[in-house]
């Protein structure tokens, strides 16, 4: 539960070479690949469209994760 807390909190403030920490070392694969898909398109994306879609894919799994790890 801590890496999806943790994950919020870094996507929230910007810091993304923890984010990208937790993508290297979590055990969660469909996590990966949405952090993946985020960072990628942040740093490699022409618009900020597909910028803000990987941000909110990133965010509505992370709360969808941490409900099911809390309950």
């Amino acid at each position: 539960m801590l890496e999806y807390e943790y994950a919020l909190n870094y996507i929230l403030w910007g810091r993304w070479d923890d984010l990208f920490t937790i993508m290297i070392r979590t055990d969660d694969d469909l996590l990966k690949k949405k952090i993946h898909q985020f960072l990628h398109a942040y740093y490699y994306s022409p618009t900020k469209d597909i910028i803000l879609e990987t941000h909110d894919e990133l965010y509505e799994y992370l709360e969808h994760a941490k409900a099911l790890v809390m309950s």
